[in-house]
């Protein structure tokens, strides 16, 4: 039998225990927990014991997720289907020196840094200004990658902003670069346009709309824009001069990549310091993923988990809930990072996956989401394995009372989660009530919690940029350790490709140049309600 299969019948073996007997066992939360440079993850409130963790970590073992962690960090091309090496860590660990083909990457990446920090001195500084005086505002445009991770990050960061205010159009709805410009002075804006190949059509879409607006107002609307590119000739053919485009190599993916030039619009708006410190966050993090035994490893444990739920226990979501205002975007930045990463339907080898790929990741920041989907959660049909993070301290002393309530309500969802309520504890309280027969049992049925359901916690000291760091980096290991054991690659994205090569066709149909007769009749009914031309 194979390692997975000791998993299945382990779990079907012990799949009716009880997750709050388990602490019968007065040492379970501290076994069932790990830390690193002041974070806590406590994992004791799954039915995870000490032989289904020793499973799981012989399950990681013997996918050679320590080998393929070190080819990562050394530069090895671990994305085999597009021949690339997988090297966002480098961004975040200047000191380091790491080679690719022979050369050393290290230098360029400090390069690019240093100009990253140049340029956002001088417009925090206002020695580069706008046509109508200093930066106030920055307008980023970039989709999935280039989108997800800054304008998360700048909103967890709110405490720490201190330079001009960060706006950030993704969609290619003409609604969204509107709605973002309206009430912005284009005398006083930057543009920053992200896209690698200065070919993404939602990103240039936006970025000729936003030059339209600023060229009905300034005499050189090119001058207030700035490039996250490595497509010179583009960017140079747009009128960006050079000393504001900024490169990153092909082996950092897109929704890795806001450690380097995509997180521009981040050390614009905390600046160069504050973004240096969200770095050393990310390389602490890195350090413990390389350095900590699998038993006391964040990244490790959080994917093992992952895979405990998702593939042996046969739990199809996860609920990411932050106790953090702050982070009210981090589900929607951790469903890219995570459903783009591991989506995935097809092994290394080029062999269907014998078993589920990557879970749906979702969820909603703190008591929002206890006002919406939570039903579901505590008594719905189906197991929705909770993540919930939780800082020590808020930002608002003067509000300290408010996060005691926040982290009550926290800590209070999770037992609930676990503990649940019996039929027999409901019926005591409709009967206190003063309920009695028939509708006594009908009212209290209503009111049984099935609890026994798995949850985790990771607790940090307040959400400052190198704990940020941490959090990210946490969740990039641990989808490549999840990866690794599922055998797939968790560095390409094919299945973006299909829905943008059957979008370009369309376009001319819907102008009306195309013919739509060998569409499918969905399609055609479809394009004839839609198409400008045949309307009226």
């Amino acid at each position: 039998m194979s390692l997975w299969d000791d998993l299945t019948t382990y779990q079907e073996q012990t799949s009716g225990r009880s997750i709050l007997s388990m602490f019968d066992d007065r040492k379970r939360a501290a076994d069932f927990s790990a830390q690193t440079d002041g974070m806590l993850f406590d994992y004791s409130k799954t039915t995870l014991d000490k032989v289904g963790r020793d499973l799981l970590i012989r399950l990681a073992e013997a996918s050679g997720v320590a080998a393929k962690r070190d080819a990562m960090f050394s530069g090895a091309k671990i994305n085999e289907t597009e021949g690339r090496a997988v090297l966002h860590t480098a961004l975040r660990n200047p000191g380091g020196c790491v080679t690719v083909d022979g050369a050393d990457v290290m230098p360029a990446v400090r390069a690019t840094h240093a100009r990253m920090r140049a340029f956002s001195d001088d417009v925090r500084q206002g020695r580069f200004q706008g046509q109508g005086g200093r930066i106030t505002d920055v307008v980023n445009i970039g989709i999935g990658g280039s989108d997800l991770g800054p304008a998360m990050a700048c909103i967890a960061l709110s405490p720490y902003v201190d330079g001009p205010r960060a706006h950030f159009v993704s969609n290619v709805d003409g609604a969204h670069v509107r709605d973002v410009l309206r009430g912005l002075n284009p005398k006083t804006t930057l543009v920053i346009v992200a896209s690698k190949t200065f070919t993404t059509i939602e990103t240039m879409t936006n970025a000729e709309t936003a030059r339209r607006w600023m060229a009905a107002t300034v005499a050189d609307p090119a001058a207030q824009f700035a490039a996250v590119s490595t497509a010179a000739e583009k960017t140079a053919a747009f009128g960006i001069d050079g000393a504001r485009v900024f490169g990153f190599e092909d082996w950092v993916g897109g929704r890795y990549s806001m450690w380097g030039p995509v997180g521009l619009v981040l050390m614009l708006a905390i600046g160069p310091d504050r973004f240096d410190d969200f770095l050393a966050g990310g390389a602490a993090m890195d350090a413990h993923f390389r350095a900590a035994p699998f038993s006391e490893n964040l990244p490790v444990l959080l994917a093992l988990i992952g895979i405990w739920h998702n593939q042996i226990c046969g739990h199809a979501t996860r609920a990411v809930l932050p106790y953090d205002q702050r982070l009210a975007r981090l589900p929607a930045y951790l469903q890219q990072l995570e459903m783009e990463s591991n989506g995935k339907r097809v092994g290394m080898d080029g062999v269907d996956l014998p078993y589920h790929s990557g879970p749906i990741v979702w969820g909603e920041p703190g008591t929002n989401g206890q006002h919406a989907f939570y039903q579901l959660i505590h008594q719905g049909t189906r197991v929705v394995p909770c993540e919930f993070l939780l800082a020590r301290e808020g930002h608002e002393p003067d509000l300290a009372h408010q996060h005691l309530l926040l982290m009550a309500n926290c800590l209070a969802q999770s037992e609930a989660l676990m503990k649940g309520r019996s039929l027999d504890a409901a019926r005591a309280i409709m009967a206190h009530k003063g309920l009695t027969g028939a509708e006594l049992d009908r009212q209290a049925r209503h009111r049984v919690f099935p609890g026994n359901r798995p949850s985790t916690t990771l607790l940090y000291p307040r959400l400052t940029p190198f704990v940020l760091g941490q959090i990210i980096a946490l969740y990039e290991h641990r989808v490549f350790v999840e990866g690794v054991i599922l055998g797939l690659n968790s560095y390409d994205q094919w299945g973006v490709e299909l829905g943008k090569e059957l979008a370009l066709a369309l376009q001319p149909v819907l102008e009306g140049r195309e013919s739509a007769a060998d569409k499918d009749g969905s399609t055609a009914m479809l394009v004839d309600y839609l198409r400008p031309t045949l309307r009226g």
